[in-house]
């Protein structure tokens, strides 16, 4: 008698993590229930069939030994480490009531939900904001990530979205800009490499230390941190003094083309090779290949916007895309990120439509200033007494952590976290609860750096006793007096069903069966050929940056934020950043690494083993000067604080600059203190946003 064998199954979800990828996935399902192999979907056409390896080793992060499985309780001081175990009733009954407490004594706004990206997933992600909405919690400002750059897209384009990313694969020549792709979004290297391989396609990187997407280039350039708008500038020069330039296509579709003319004409190659660290070979050589041809596409990316002049440097690459008309062709053009075109309305799922305008909103990057007591960050309100906090970790990822960490130990502060780990703010933590991974919850995702909505549905059981984001928002709501406001007693398909159709695409059921729904706008529009997203059509070379269009402005009750009036009025580098000078010689960028995102991934065995040990890149030149050897302790510091770490003694990065890769946790560090000490929180003009590549600081070895 033939017995037939178990079967193992293919699932279909998405990567939650945030990354702009948003990759489909096959995941197997084995007959045990758990999940096997993880791979890159082979019929999405932007995924392609490529994954990063962190997101391939999945099944050893959702079964690491060291996951949270139950409801906890602080015993003793806070970062003890003394828990008792409790049950989920108890656990949230001690939230509500925690938060019962501090609005009577301190009003509403003394609760603050904080929350950001450890999903991208709209339901599991946004539902915290229906809370926030319906009890008149404080309001949360996402600055960390995306400010500088969508603002300074958007100054220009006033629309985000651009070309088909896709196209990349039909360029002649790929710019990637800021960007380490190989690490961080590796489907940009998928299709850049096509292009290559079918067109003879030339790749271009530009970037602050070679790392391993310079290694794939053809032509790579390193620039000192900070000064991207300076080699963008002497581009425009070049291509208006060497004919490059598409007068035509500027008169038709751009606002001031003579004045941005006259204005570059002192930004040579001369002037932006001091500023930039380039020889004037490599920028005359860049300059001709893309003014040459007219299949360039410009990648442009986040790492750097991550400046105090970040805005400013992003429309300036943005405009080199402009002044040679780059727009009008198929393979060309500049992409950064497509929010604009997927159009959901998340009314309902983030209870926007009882959102009081007059509630403070309290700035992501600044907590450490908020739970201290400075009156500026608390908008002159009262003190933040209470948190809930889910998908992030700020006890780790969050600027100025001296003051993060003396602020989550106040006495007087209750904090509840809900993770997948006993992470270093879950450490902190009164009421730690337990937190569903990806692969055990419904979802719906969509794809920044692409142009599809994807259903990550729930592939496997999770652990009986773990819950998803959504029941806790549920749960609370109910505990809290709310669950009765629209939006809530919905699950998770209910919300993804709901909220399709109310953007108009079909429901749960299609999309299901669909997969994903390519949003993509026409060739036209996404090349702005009818005009770009401003009133009368214009590219702006001169962006309003006080009341411009902008997805990150601040709302009417905080207003614009930091140096706004520095802004150039046409593309051109400002010193805003943080210059090196005599008491900090050196430019520290604190750049992601390939086997974490963020915070994520460190704590899975094979990405820590990758990735070795905390060490900062010192170049060959200054560690010799400073009579530093390879693995040597060093201490870095500035005015925020200083840390020890070890040196990694390497030609990657140019005199002057230290980069350190990846966000280890502070307790891997030789003193339990990580690199974001030494990362500002001060406001980045004009909407805010944390310069986490911008810090002058000082090196020494250590004992010295």
């Amino acid at each position: 008698m033939n017995i037939a064998s178990p079967i193992r199954k293919t699932g279909h979800t998405v990567c939650p993590h945030d990354c702009p990828s948003a990759c489909a996935l096959n995941v197997d399902v084995e007959p045990d229930g758990r999940i096997g192999r993880v791979r890159g979907a082979p019929d999405n056409t932007y995924t392609a069939g490529v994954i990063c390896a962190k997101v391939a080793r999945y099944a050893e992060r959702l079964y690491h030994p060291d996951r949270l499985m139950t409801p906890k309780r602080r015993k003793g001081a806070k970062g003890a480490g003394d828990w008792q175990e409790v049950s989920w009733e108890a656990a949230l009954d001690e939230i509500a009531d925690a938060f019962v407490k501090a609005e009577a004594a301190h009003g509403s706004e003394a609760i603050w939900p904080y929350f950001y990206a450890g999903t991208m997933g709209q339901v599991q992600r946004d539902s915290i904001e229906r809370l926030r909405h319906a009890k008149r919690y404080s309001g949360f400002m996402g600055t960390i990530c995306t400010n500088m750059a969508w603002t300074g897209y958007v100054m220009g384009t006033g629309a985000l979205r651009g070309p088909d990313p896709r196209e990349m694969a039909k360029s002649d020549c790929v710019v990637i800009w800021g960007t380490n792709a190989v690490a961080t979004q590796v489907n940009v290297m998928t299709h850049a490499t096509r292009a290559r391989k079918e067109r003879g396609a030339k790749i271009v990187v530009i970037d602050i230390y070679d790392n391993p997407t310079m290694k794939q280039a053809d032509l790579g350039l390193i620039v000192r941190p900070g000064t991207d708008a300076a080699l963008a500038c002497a581009l425009m020069h070049v291509a208006f003094r060497d004919g490059y330039a598409d007068r035509e296509y500027m008169a038709r579709y751009a606002d001031d083309p003579a004045g941005l003319e006259a204005h570059l004409a002192s930004r040579t190659p001369e002037w932006a090779a001091t500023i930039t660290g380039l020889s004037v070979d490599e920028i005359e050589t860049l300059a001709k290949l893309v003014g040459t041809t007219k299949k360039t596409f410009f990648r442009l990316g986040y790492g750097f916007a991550r400046q105090r002049n970040g805005s400013a440097a992003m429309h300036a690459a943005l405009s080199v895309a402009t002044v040679l008309g780059l727009w009008q062709y198929e393979g060309a053009g500049a992409f950064h990120n497509n929010g604009d075109i997927f159009r959901l309305n998340k009314s309902e799922l983030m209870g926007t439509g009882y959102m009081d305008p007059s509630i403070r909103m309290l700035d992501q990057s600044q907590i450490g200033r908020v739970l201290t007591g400075d009156a500026e960050a608390l908008r002159h309100g009262g003190p933040v007494t209470a948190l809930l906090i889910q998908n992030t970790n700020p006890m780790n990822v969050a600027p100025e952590q001296r003051l993060v960490k003396q602020g989550f130990l106040r006495d007087d502060l209750f904090v509840a976290v809900h993770e997948q780990f006993m992470t270093e703010t879950a450490e902190v933590a009164d009421i730690v609860l337990p937190a569903t991974m990806f692969v055990e919850h419904d979802d719906i995702y969509r794809a920044g750096g692409q142009s599809h909505i994807l259903l990550g549905p729930k592939l496997v059981e999770p652990p009986k006793t773990v819950r998803t984001n959504l029941f806790v928002i549920e749960e609370l709501a109910k505990r809290l007096g709310v669950s009765n406001y629209p939006g809530f007693c919905l699950s998770e398909e209910e919300h993804i069903d709901r909220l399709l159709k109310a953007s108009g695409q079909l429901g749960y059921e299609e999309l299901k069966a669909g997969r994903w729904i390519d949003c993509q706008p026409d060739f036209r529009s996404a090349h702005f050929l009818d005009g770009f997203g401003h009133p009368d059509g214009k590219f702006r070379f001169r962006p309003d940056w006080v009341s411009g269009k902008s997805p990150n402005k601040p709302p009417a009750n905080v207003g614009n934020l930091g140096p706004v009036a520095a802004l150039p009025a046409l593309p051109d580098h400002v010193d805003l950043i943080e210059v090196a000078d005599a008491e900090h010689p050196f430019r520290l960028a604190t750049s992601p690494a390939r086997n974490f995102l963020n915070s994520t991934f460190a704590e899975t065995e094979t990405s820590v083993e990758k990735e070795g040990r905390p060490e900062v890149m010192v170049n060959a030149g200054d560690a010799e000067r400073l009579s530093i050897a390879a693995g040597d302790v060093v201490r870095i510091g500035n005015g925020r604080g200083e840390i020890r770490i070890h040196a990694r003694v390497t030609d990657a990065v140019k005199p002057g600059v230290l980069v350190a890769e990846g966000l280890w946790p502070n307790k891997a560090h030789l003193d339990g203190e990580g690199i974001n000490v030494l990362t500002g929180a001060d406001c980045v003009a004009p909407h805010g946003g944390a310069a986490f590549h911008d810090n002058k600081v000082w090196l020494v070895k250590d004992g010295e």
